[in-house]
Protein backbone atom coordinates (compact mmCIF):
# COMPACT_ATOMS: atom_id res chain seq x y z
CA UNK A 1 0.00 0.00 0.00
CA UNK A 2 1.26 3.47 -0.73
CA UNK A 3 0.15 6.95 0.11
CA UNK A 4 -1.59 8.63 -2.81
CA UNK A 5 0.25 11.15 -4.96
CA UNK A 6 -1.98 13.93 -3.57
CA UNK A 7 0.54 14.39 -0.77
CA UNK A 8 3.50 14.96 -3.09
CA UNK A 9 1.39 17.17 -5.36
CA UNK A 10 0.31 19.25 -2.34
CA UNK A 11 3.91 19.62 -1.16
CA UNK A 12 4.90 20.62 -4.71
CA UNK A 13 2.16 23.28 -4.81
CA UNK A 14 3.09 24.67 -1.39
CA UNK A 15 6.78 24.69 -2.34
CA UNK A 16 5.97 26.79 -5.40
CA UNK A 17 4.04 29.23 -3.23
CA UNK A 18 6.85 29.41 -0.67
CA UNK A 19 9.74 29.73 -3.14
CA UNK A 20 8.06 32.11 -5.58
CA UNK A 21 5.76 34.27 -3.44
CA UNK A 22 5.45 37.00 -6.08
CA UNK A 23 4.46 34.74 -8.97
CA UNK A 24 0.86 34.52 -10.17
CA UNK A 25 0.07 31.01 -8.93
CA UNK A 26 -2.78 29.93 -11.17
CA UNK A 27 -3.75 26.28 -11.44
CA UNK A 28 -2.48 26.29 -15.04
CA UNK A 29 0.90 27.68 -14.00
CA UNK A 30 1.27 25.20 -11.14
CA UNK A 31 0.07 22.32 -13.36
CA UNK A 32 2.98 23.10 -15.70
CA UNK A 33 5.43 22.60 -12.86
CA UNK A 34 3.74 19.48 -11.49
CA UNK A 35 3.19 18.19 -15.05
CA UNK A 36 -0.44 17.35 -14.47
CA UNK A 37 -3.87 18.61 -15.38
CA UNK A 38 -4.98 21.94 -13.84
CA UNK A 39 -8.11 20.17 -12.54
CA UNK A 40 -5.89 18.05 -10.28
CA UNK A 41 -4.18 21.20 -9.00
CA UNK A 42 -7.55 22.83 -8.29
CA UNK A 43 -8.76 19.77 -6.35
CA UNK A 44 -5.63 19.60 -4.21
CA UNK A 45 -5.56 23.38 -3.73
CA UNK A 46 -9.18 23.21 -2.60
CA UNK A 47 -8.21 20.67 0.07
CA UNK A 48 -5.30 22.89 1.16
CA UNK A 49 -7.66 25.86 1.34
CA UNK A 50 -10.17 23.90 3.43
CA UNK A 51 -7.32 23.03 5.83
CA UNK A 52 -6.42 26.71 6.19
CA UNK A 53 -3.03 26.45 4.48
CA UNK A 54 -3.68 28.51 1.34
CA UNK A 55 -5.94 31.27 0.10
CA UNK A 56 -7.23 31.25 -3.45
CA UNK A 57 -8.31 34.36 -5.33
CA UNK A 58 -11.37 33.89 -7.47
CA UNK A 59 -11.64 35.56 -10.85
CA UNK A 60 -8.08 36.08 -11.99
CA UNK A 61 -6.99 33.13 -9.91
CA UNK A 62 -3.88 32.63 -7.90
CA UNK A 63 -3.01 31.03 -4.60
CA UNK A 64 -0.96 32.22 -1.65
CA UNK A 65 0.16 30.75 1.64
CA UNK A 66 -2.04 31.71 4.58
CA UNK A 67 0.59 30.86 7.19
CA UNK A 68 4.35 31.38 7.12
CA UNK A 69 6.18 28.34 5.71
CA UNK A 70 7.86 27.71 9.06
CA UNK A 71 4.42 27.19 10.63
CA UNK A 72 3.28 24.52 8.15
CA UNK A 73 4.47 21.00 8.88
CA UNK A 74 4.42 18.16 6.39
CA UNK A 75 1.98 16.48 8.75
CA UNK A 76 -0.39 19.43 8.25
CA UNK A 77 -0.15 18.86 4.50
CA UNK A 78 -0.59 15.11 4.84
CA UNK A 79 -3.69 15.51 6.95
CA UNK A 80 -5.10 18.14 4.58
CA UNK A 81 -5.00 15.89 1.53
CA UNK A 82 -4.93 12.29 2.69
CA UNK A 83 -7.98 12.18 4.97
CA UNK A 84 -6.65 9.13 6.79
CA UNK A 85 -8.32 8.63 10.13
CA UNK A 86 -6.09 8.26 13.17
CA UNK A 87 -4.77 4.73 13.32
CA UNK A 88 -6.05 3.81 9.87
CA UNK A 89 -3.08 4.27 7.54
CA UNK A 90 -2.74 0.54 7.06
CA UNK A 91 -5.68 -1.54 5.97
CA UNK A 92 -6.32 -5.13 6.91
CA UNK A 93 -7.47 -7.75 4.49
CA UNK A 94 -11.11 -8.46 5.00
CA UNK A 95 -12.54 -11.68 6.34
CA UNK A 96 -9.54 -13.83 7.24
CA UNK A 97 -10.55 -17.39 7.99
CA UNK A 98 -11.69 -17.46 11.65
CA UNK A 99 -11.14 -21.23 11.71
CA UNK A 100 -7.43 -20.73 11.05
CA UNK A 101 -5.36 -19.87 14.15
CA UNK A 102 -3.43 -17.23 12.20
CA UNK A 103 -6.53 -15.86 10.48
CA UNK A 104 -8.35 -15.56 13.79
CA UNK A 105 -5.54 -13.59 15.47
CA UNK A 106 -3.47 -11.76 12.85
CA UNK A 107 -5.35 -8.46 13.01
CA UNK A 108 -5.10 -8.03 16.77
CA UNK A 109 -1.39 -8.84 16.76
CA UNK A 110 -0.50 -6.76 13.71
CA UNK A 111 -2.68 -3.77 14.57
CA UNK A 112 -0.35 -2.52 17.33
CA UNK A 113 2.68 -2.75 15.03
CA UNK A 114 0.88 -0.82 12.29
CA UNK A 115 -0.29 1.84 14.71
CA UNK A 116 3.29 2.30 15.93
CA UNK A 117 4.50 2.61 12.32
CA UNK A 118 1.86 5.23 11.52
CA UNK A 119 2.71 7.18 14.66
CA UNK A 120 6.42 7.14 13.75
CA UNK A 121 5.71 8.35 10.22
CA UNK A 122 3.46 11.13 11.48
CA UNK A 123 6.14 12.26 13.95
CA UNK A 124 8.70 12.56 11.14
CA UNK A 125 6.24 14.60 9.05
CA UNK A 126 5.41 16.77 12.07
CA UNK A 127 9.10 17.57 12.60
CA UNK A 128 9.65 18.88 9.07
CA UNK A 129 8.29 22.27 8.06
CA UNK A 130 7.56 23.61 4.61
CA UNK A 131 10.27 26.18 5.27
CA UNK A 132 12.87 23.47 5.91
CA UNK A 133 11.81 21.57 2.82
CA UNK A 134 11.81 24.74 0.69
CA UNK A 135 15.29 25.66 1.93
CA UNK A 136 16.61 22.24 0.92
CA UNK A 137 14.81 22.52 -2.41
CA UNK A 138 16.33 25.96 -3.04
CA UNK A 139 19.82 24.53 -2.38
CA UNK A 140 19.19 21.78 -4.93
CA UNK A 141 17.94 24.30 -7.48
CA UNK A 142 20.93 26.59 -6.90
CA UNK A 143 23.36 23.66 -7.29
CA UNK A 144 22.08 23.03 -10.80
CA UNK A 145 22.55 26.63 -11.94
Amino acid sequence: MKISSRFSVAVHILSLLALEPNAHHTSEWMAGSVNTNPVIIRRVTSQLKKAGLVAVRSGTGGATLVKPADQISLLDVYRAVEAVEEGELFGFHEHPNPQCPVGANIESVLQLVMLRAQTAMEQVLKDITLDQLSTELKHKIDEKK
